[in-house]
């Protein structure tokens, strides 16, 4: 027996089983689950919106408003202020967040401070400054304390305002979350149309009634300075038409209790009516009486939209707002009227949006080549190990089932990415196994007892599988913190992985293979165990490490030369720009065409690639000159452009606020990584072994770079998160073969270096080829069977396993040669000092 007691098992299976509880909805349909409690129905894993389909979109405050709005605002409280008390000033003008003024009368520039002190103050905090002058002069400077504090106060607003816009769309749960002091992020799923949903929620609908100011004409008003309370609007017409009109409105967005469109469906028109408050009828009913024969506009964000004569007072609190308006023109502004304005401008900084087709197709393949990543793995397991391997593949499936409920339990997404990483998760669950396989075919050597070399075997792998996971999870811990989308929901999955890997293969597969010892009570290792195909091996590593310290510096060094010289293609999350995927209505997509037409209306380079399907086509265009707003303006240009012949599959945009963001963000995670996996390594063996995985990972990330340069693919966040997953799988296969390195050194303590290095890497070899080749083989499965989108982010993933079994023998084992490691650091009483190289040349110190 392997003496798992009773009470373990009874935990290790109840846990079990509450995960294939928790996993089963996934299996359900929605149908199915209606006839559960609401609590089991909502344990499905949520799919992404790279998966599902539907827009993520960031959008950022504009700060420049709510200055422009807080100096207006404490322009006219001086102003009222200084009437109040009769205090005559002159040359009151602001400018960004500085207001200048002139006291008339030096003997009232006190009273006037006096009057004045509530605005730098307000709740008792000071959001402005008072700076008295010569001769009667005032300065009050509007603190960035207080801009920041209205930034959130107007934020809060926002949210409220855009929550109710979409909820009135009716589209599904969408997720809205404040990022920051200034950004809010968008999710919805399923939307049709990401184009209505953003010009609902950019235009900040501030609507109001005014009178046009007839004291002098709008050409003389727009050549000199206009009345005080009065200013110059333009109409939506082309070219536009200018009005003098009062800034006082007669009626505005709080003046309005409801707000209902009207389509005519025969030609496509609306109208609007609105209806207004009994306070505000009665006042407009006034006010329209006052005015008769006067004209009135109609005001939306600053934009004349209409004009007309008043000819009747109007009293019925109901008022049909004139212009003209598409039937979905009409609805869109009765749901913004109805959800009430935005406190400020909101840009759009950050869109991704994909067809829900296409998400299904994307998610269809992914989950294929998943099952056959699985297939394989658990054929070459069974295969090498026999009955140890069929309980290996049931643990395998019980990780699954386990990182399925977890991310079902706490809302974790599953993203296109994130399949990826349920691949990954089954090498390392393999690598889990195969390591603890490995050394219980070690201990049985020595033992010649097979319930003593399982149970040592299973105690001894532990740490070396906690070491190898650890390092991993320190990657996808950085890379989850620094990433946001599909990318994060990547990390998430891995992260998740690793804790149910290193369940299952340390207790669940125990368990496993302790009953079939109560059961069947074999006396030796099953004879189908076929994993021995290294034993024995006299492999002289290092005695190339000369060589291929050469070869692998030389590469280093013409990849950085070539990095320098053509550098990276890099995607639009680090330079800015759009990236839109266009199917064909009918036919095939012609890149050409699409180049020649988009050339003529954006400014800019296009570039235009056909996909393999013949009917798609990817659209990229550089990152524009003018801010956010262009690269809004560009992907307009591109649909209206290509609307009729195309449906767009796929759109992505980051503007170049974002992009410096991410760019920052991805080199920090890089560096982040690097040092925690230096300062646990060096903690956790010594200061020689860090600097080798050090040295051993940089090779890896150069090289790694290197594919990028030479295949000219596009780097972007995936690249960041496929860079970081080689960094710790790479370091998973050097802590191995670090961990037997120090185990060797605390028993042979004369043994040369290079001589206990090899036998070593021997030991482990059988583990080395075995995970890193099926790894290599669940990789492939992704690359061939899991879609164009993820195919790239595979290949590069591929590319790094490879070079990472390759760094952690011939990088970071020659390193500690170099660094003059000392075995008798690691010496501890009772240790065998007496062996030599001799006895060791078919490399087995160990056994």
């Amino acid at each position: 027996m392997l003496h798992v007691s009773w009470w373990k098992t009874v935990l290790i299976w109840f846990a079990v089983l509450l995960s294939v509880l928790l996993a089963a909805p996934n299996l359900l349909s929605d149908e199915q689950l209606s006839s559960f409690p609401a609590w089991f129905a909502q344990r499905q894993v949520e799919f992404g919106l790279d998966l599902k389909g539907g827009s993520h979109i960031m959008l950022k405050i504009e700060r420049g408003d709510v200055v422009r709005n807080r100096l207006e605002t404490v322009v006219g409280d001086i102003s009222a202020r200084l009437r109040t008390v009769n205090i005559g000033y002159s040359g009151l003008t602001g400018t960004g967040q500085k207001i200048q003024l002139h006291i008339n009368d030096p003997a009232q520039v006190q009273p006037a401070v006096n009057a004045l002190k509530p605005i730098t103050s307000a709740n008792g905090r000071p959001g402005a400054t008072l700076t008295l002058g010569d001769n009667g002069a005032l300065t009050i400077d509007i603190s960035d304390a207080g801009i920041n504090e209205r930034v959130s106060a107007a934020m809060t607003r926002s949210l409220k305002v855009i929550r109710n816009r979409i909820a009135q769309l009716g589209v599904g749960e969408p997720l809205i979350r404040r990022r920051g002091a200034d950004r809010v992020v968008i999710q919805v799923p399923g939307l049709p149309d990401p184009q209505r949903l953003k010009n609902l929620l950019n235009q900040p609908a501030q609507l109001s009634f005014r009178l046009i100011d007839q004291s002098m004409q709008v050409q003389d008003a727009m050549n000199g300075r206009p009345p005080a309370g009065s200013e110059v609007l333009f109409s939506e017409d082309d070219p536009p038409v200018g009005y003098l009109v009062q800034k006082q409105p007669l009626l505005s967005n709080i003046d309005f209790a409801d707000a209902v469109a009207v389509s005519n469906t025969q030609n496509n028109h609306g109208n609007i009516s609105v209806r207004l408050t009994p306070e505000a009828t009665s006042r407009f009913a006034q006010a329209t009486a006052d005015n008769l024969g006067k004209n009135v506009v109609v005001v939306l964000d600053d934009q004349v939209i209409s004009a007309a004569v008043l000819k009747t007072a109007i009293t019925t609190g109901d008022i049909d707002i004139p212009g003209d308006f598409t039937a979905q023109g009409a609805q869109d502004l009765a749901v913004m009227l109805k959800s009430g304005p935005l406190p400020a401008t909101l840009t759009t900084v950050e869109e991704r949006t994909i067809k829900p087709g296409l998400g299904n197709e994307t998610m269809r393949s992914g989950v294929t080549a998943c099952i056959i990543a699985a297939i394989f793995v658990a054929a070459l397991m069974i295969g090498f190990y026999g009955l140890l391997g069929v309980a290996a593949t049931i643990a395998l499936v019980i990780n699954i089932i386990m990182v399925l409920a977890i991310m079902g339990l706490f809302g974790i997404t599953l993203t296109l990415p994130g399949i990826a990483a349920l691949v990954l998760i089954i090498g390392i669950a393999l690598d889990a196994n195969v390591l603890i396989y490995e050394r219980v075919r070690e201990e049985e050597k020595k033992t010649h007892l097979l319930v003593d070399a399982l149970r040592h075997g299973f105690n001894r792998a532990a740490a070396t599988v906690a070491d190898a996971n650890l390092t991993l999870l320190i990657v996808a811990a950085i890379l989850f913190y620094v990433s946001s989308g599909a990318v994060r929901g990547f990390a998430a999955t891995l992260i998740t992985g690793i804790f149910t890997t290193f369940f299952t293969a340390c207790f669940v597969t125990r368990s496993l293979v302790d009953a079939w010892i109560s059961h069947r009570k074999p006396r030796v290792l099953l004879a189908g165990v076929r994993s021995g195909i290294f034993d024995g091996a006299n492999i002289r590593f290092m005695g190339i490490r000369r060589y291929s310290f050469t070869v692998s510096a030389a590469l280093s060094i013409a990849t950085l030369i070539a990095f320098a010289a053509v550098g990276m293609h890099l995607g639009i999350d680090f330079t800015g720009g759009s990236i839109i995927e266009v199917r064909a209505k009918q036919g095939v997509a012609d890149p050409a065409n699409i180049q020649s037409r988009l050339q003529k209306i954006v400014p800019g380079d296009v570039q235009v690639d056909r996909l393999d399907d013949r009917l798609s086509a990817v659209i990229r265009v550089h990152a524009q000159q003018g801010g956010e707003n262009a690269e809004q303006s560009a992907v307009s240009l591109v649909r209206d452009e290509l609307g009729k012949d195309y449906d767009f599959s796929r759109v992505e945009v980051v503007g170049p606020a974002v992009s410096g963001e991410i760019s920052t963000t991805a080199s920090l995670a890089v560096l982040a990584a690097l040092a925690a996996i230096l300062i646990y390594i060096w903690l956790r063996f010594e200061w020689q072994f860090a600097v080798g995985a050090i040295v051993a990972t940089l090779h890896d990330v150069i090289l790694t770079l290197g594919l990028f340069v030479l295949t000219g693919m596009e780097f972007n966040m995936t690249g960041i998160a496929a860079l970081l997953t080689i960094v710790g799988y790479s370091l998973n296969d050097t802590v191995v073969v670090y961990d037997r390195m120090r185990e060797n050194l605390k028993r042979y303590s004369q043994m040369p270096l290079p001589i206990l290095i090899d036998a070593s890497i021997n030991q482990t070899l059988s583990r080395t080829v075995l995970t890193s080749a099926t790894t290599l083989l669940a990789l492939l499965a992704l690359y061939i069977f899991g879609g164009e989108v993820i195919r790239s982010f595979t290949f590069v993933l591929l590319f790094g396993v490879a070079v990472g079994t390759f760094s952690s023998i011939y990088i970071a084992a020659p390193v500690l040669i170099v660094f003059k490691l000392r075995p008798d650091k690691f010496q501890a009483g009772g240790e065998n000092k007496g062996q030599t190289g001799g006895d060791v040349q078919s490399g087995k110190p160990a056994v």
